[in-house]
């Protein structure tokens, strides 16, 4: 097993605790109005705690059926989360899991940024490319600005 660390940044206008809350306080709600496209519903199996399990359940036609985050954890104050995709979605038989944290801060101009460190654990040899690590951050950032996309049309929303 390998183990393949990407680090990014996704600026927004929405406020970081706006997005937040949109991302992690209250996922199961936003994230199926957001991208009804792509996000037919989320189940959420515990109690929200570390360790606890979201599945995301995805419209017919998409590649994926669903997937499964563990939930690592979320700080308020500092918003931000931790979380492991551990079941379907990209994983296939060639990796592991990927663990993702993310911060949201305040940018200078206003706005968000939001920080994110990626791991990538490949199963036996297997190496993942830049292409491959890319097209994964491509598809996480769809959702994403959807869910930007929402919150600037929904001024009321995740406040």
């Amino acid at each position: 097993m390998g183990v393949v660390t990407y680090e990014f940044e996704v600026t927004s206008p929405v406020a970081p605790t706006r997005l937040f809350k949109a991302f992690v306080l209250e996922g199961a709600k936003v994230y199926p109005k957001a991208a009804p496209h792509a996000i037919k519903s989320v189940e959420l199996e515990g109690d929200g705690k570390p360790r606890s399990i979201v599945k995301i359940n995805f419209v017919e036609g998409l590649p994926f059926q669903y997937m499964k985050h563990m939930i690592g954890g979320h700080d308020e104050n500092n918003l931000s989360y931790s979380y492991s995709l551990i079941e379907g979605g990209p994983l296939g038989d060639k990796l592991e899991k990927i663990s993702y944290e993310n911060q949201f801060v305040a940018a200078a101009s206003g706005g968000s940024v939001c920080k994110s460190s990626i791991k990538f654990y490949t199963i036996g040899d297997y190496v993942i490319t830049e292409d491959e690590i890319k097209a994964l951050i491509q598809r996480s950032e769809v959702v994403y600005k959807a869910i930007e996309a929402f919150l600037l049309a929904n001024p009321d929303a995740c406040n």
